[in-house]
């Protein structure tokens, strides 16, 4: 089966550097669009989606991408693996785990970010409690409500390292979910004591006087967002499947840097977050890998988490080979080419 897909991959390798050698009026007359669905959130971590939209690289590749959103979780894995989405962009947490247990069919074939200090998706609390006095520390959130946006997600694997690394455990506050959106108004509210918020939210919350940042530099280097193909896309398109990561990896590339403090970038990201492109332009920016690098050990480090956590539905721990597919990155390089950073 391996063998099948490689040569199926490299067939579609073929096709895509011809069709870029092409010229672009050509190209547009010769190719009609696929249209894929992509299952995403409009938070700062999927830009490369938005920019890659914007800046025709989809087209160039002949898709047309059409943005579906999910409530997350579980039910981002069974729409993926019953057909009605082609991709989801999103997190690594227990649902990815205990779906791949399940044998449902879709793989994860490369990454969305990583968090680097300061971390895109902070710990914060009301800036009332914060001047009050009421919550100055991570210490101050013992027996209190903290939110993640999704329970079992990666974002507890955060909010876990947040916790550690001001004194507490998991065991010490009480987690709920919260989404994004809601978690500033429910601070100041008193619904809760603390949440992790994702970026360009956090800034356009601290502008508003919602908000202080308790903890952002509970994590470094750690990959916890993917990207996932659904098994009927990589069979029956694998040229389009080899091209979308192409047109990822050239956005991921145009962030690389500084690349989300740019004029035209920031735009595009308000586009689809409706967040001020100024505000987008000083938020901390999550780390894009310009070579679509996957660390397995990360990976790992999840799995065992959500064990101990009791949140996977499974004994035996998986092989990162059972549902990651590094082949489609590996295609898409030999069309982009590989990046290193300018001096």
């Amino acid at each position: 089966m391996n063998r099948v897909r490689s040569v199926i991959l490299a067939g579609a390798v073929g096709i895509l550097i011809l069709a870029l050698a092409a010229p672009a009026a050509v190209l547009g007359q010769s190719r009609s669009l696929t249209k894929i669905r992509v299952v995403h959130v409009p938070v700062l971590i999927f830009a490369p989606l938005y920019v890659a939209i914007e800046r025709g690289y989809f087209a160039q590749q002949g898709l047309e991408v059409e943005l579906v959103s999910t409530p997350g979780g579980v039910s981002s894995f069974v729409v993926l693996a019953s057909g009605r989405a082609e991709v989801v962009v999103g997190g690594l947490g227990a649902a990815l785990f205990n779906a791949a247990a399940r044998g449902l069919d879709f793989k994860v074939v490369g990454p969305v970010h990583m968090e680097k200090p300061p971390v895109s998706t902070p710990l914060v609390v009301s800036k009332k409690a914060y001047d009050s006095g009421q919550i100055r520390s991570v210490r101050d959130l013992k027996g209190k409500r903290v939110a993640v946006n999704v329970l079992g997600s990666a974002t507890e694997f955060w909010l876990n390292a947040a916790l550690l690394k001001g004194g507490l455990s998991m065991d010490e506050v009480q987690v709920v979910a919260v989404n994004f959106p809601e978690v500033p108004a429910a601070l100041e509210n008193g619904a809760l004591a603390a949440g992790l918020l994702g970026e360009p939210l956090a800034t356009l919350a601290e502008d508003r006087g919602q908000i202080v940042r308790l903890s952002d530099d509970f994590v470094n280097g750690i990959q916890v967002t993917a990207l996932y193909y659904s098994g009927q896309f990589m069979r029956e398109h694998p040229t389009e499947a080899v091209g979308f990561m192409a047109a990822w990896l050239r956005a991921s590339r145009d962030l690389y840097g500084g690349g989300y403090k740019r004029d035209d970038v920031a735009a595009i990201v308000e586009k689809y977050t409706n967040v001020p492109a100024a505000v987008v332009k000083r938020a901390a920016a999550p780390f894009h890998d310009p070579n679509g690098r996957m660390n397995f050990n990360d990976f790992k480090r999840l799995q065992d988490f959500f064990k101990k956590r009791g949140a996977l539905t499974y004994e035996k721990a998986l092989e990162p080979r059972q549902y990651i597919d590094t082949s489609y990155v590996t295609a898409a390089l030999k069309i982009v080419g590989p990046f290193a950073a300018s001096r």
